[in-house]
């Protein structure tokens, strides 16, 4: 690795993160057939399961970030990988619905510092020219991780029981961690093996500054400031509204292949993979993008808000779609194609984060954002599993996820606008650009 663009280790340290971090979450949707025979548990518990992990989840988000931004990413990251590992092993030890319960709140308590530390470890890292590139690159390892819970996961349980496969998971946590402990450091400059030259690229372009308080130069504004602020608040709704959908598929897509769309649980372990592969190209395609428009617009907010707009409204019409889809293939496209662009929205989301929230509480109000839009992932899994058992089915749960994808595109437009953004800063927008709500 060249010393003058050692960025690219810590990239490829905090994919494989994600990656590992989606794969842990996901085996317990890939394992729902084995796992809801062997311990005697229906459709609504099942969602109950599934929203178990985001209650200790959310709280973290928020708690992680506040770590993050106090004692540095290396530490929270190293403590968080150890703990959701330990609990996702603990997982083959359970031997009903109560003790599965317990168990994935602690898993939930875990990975709730990941989105949001990873977050700041790019703030800390990466220029702000390649914060879009960074965001979508590092966040694609998490459809990646379900795209092969599918095929892993499945296999391994077939083959060795579903408790085995927990195990698996757990060990390929604690090596991670091991190279997270190796090659990280909370700041390039305390990295003895980043040249000088990429200390002052990253230093050059930092993400945004606030309008500061006297001579000492400390922030004019307390951290509610920031956090209740209507941009902020915009970000969370739509990353609120992308989660219900992403937690709908993480969730409930192998049983909806296997349950409705009749497909065994080998055959699902293949197909299953191709949606998460259509959100990995649309992690990566929607950074790459909104680089783009940024550099050819000059307009930070503009580039970002138009990546969600886009991902948002064509996943809205692709969801509502499968829900009168009953063909497989036709199915399974509908849902790969509204993975690419809902896939465009996170990214897009966290790295507008980067501009509308100063350096230094990046971590603290990415903590809050992600807590408010992983709510998402409690109601999600529930509300759909008890849809499928009392309600109106798949078809009805496609419907509400559609729904509200359309409702976060509203909620961005409202909110997040630049002369909103411009009062965070104390500073006065353009009037066209105001004119322009970007």
């Amino acid at each position: 690795m060249r010393k003058s663009n050692y960025r690219v280790v810590i990239a490829l340290l905090l994919f494989f993160a994600g990656m590992l971090n989606y794969l842990d979450r996901a085996a317990l949707s890939v394992m729902a057939p084995l796992i809801k025979g062997d311990l005697h548990i229906n459709d609504a518990q099942m969602g109950i399961l599934f929203s178990a992990f985001f209650i200790g989840y959310c709280l973290f988000c928020f708690i992680g970030g506040w770590s993050a931004d106090k004692f540095g990413p290396r530490k929270v990251f190293a403590f968080a990988a150890a703990f959701w590992s330990v609990f996702c092993g603990a997982t083959a030890l359970v031997t009903g619905f109560a003790h599965l319960l317990v168990v994935r709140v602690m898993f939930g308590i875990g990975e709730g510092p990941m989105g949001t530390t990873t977050n700041k470890s790019i703030s800390n890292w990466f220029p702000r020219k390649e914060v879009g590139r960074a965001v979508g690159f590092t966040n694609a390892g998490q459809p990646l991780g379900a795209a092969i819970a599918a095929p892993i996961v499945g296999l391994v349980g077939l083959h060795f029981g579903w408790r085995i496969a927990f195990v698996v998971i757990a060990a390929l946590g604690f090596v991670w961690l091991a190279a997270w402990m190796t090659f990280f450091r909370d700041k390039p400059e305390q990295h003895p093996r980043v040249s000088e030259e990429e200390k002052r690229l990253i230093a050059s372009d930092r993400p945004a500054t606030p309008v500061t308080n006297g001579a000492r130069g400390n922030d004019a504004h307390s951290l509610w400031y920031y956090v209740f602020s209507k941009p902020v608040l915009g970000v969370a709704a739509a990353f609120f509204c992308f989660n219900y959908i992403q937690y709908f598929f993480l969730s409930w897509l192998p049983s909806y292949l296997t349950d409705f769309q009749h497909l065994d649980i080998k055959s699902m372990s293949i197909i299953g993979i191709l949606p998460w592969l259509g959100a990995t190209a649309g992690f990566i395609g929607g950074g790459i993008v909104a680089d783009i428009l940024y550099r050819r617009s000059g307009n930070f907010l503009f580039s970002r808000k138009a990546v969600i707009f886009a991902g948002l409204i064509i996943a809205a019409g692709c969801v509502l779609m499968t829900a009168y889809t009953r063909n497989t293939a036709g199915a399974v496209a509908l849902i790969t194609v509204a993975s690419i662009f809902a896939y465009m929205t996170p990214q897009a989301c966290w790295s507008l984060l980067q501009d509308i929230v100063p350096a230094h509480r990046i971590g603290t109000a990415g903590g809050f954002v992600h807590l408010l839009a992983n709510l998402a992932g409690i109601l999600s899994p529930s509300i759909t599993g008890f849809l499928i058992q009392y309600g109106g089915g798949y078809q009805s749960a496609f419907i509400l996820s559609s729904g509200l994808a359309i409702v976060g595109v509203i909620a961005m437009a409202i909110l997040v606008r630049q002369n909103k953004v411009n009062e965070l800063f104390g500073k006065k927008a353009p009037a066209e650009e105001i004119a322009a709500g970007h």
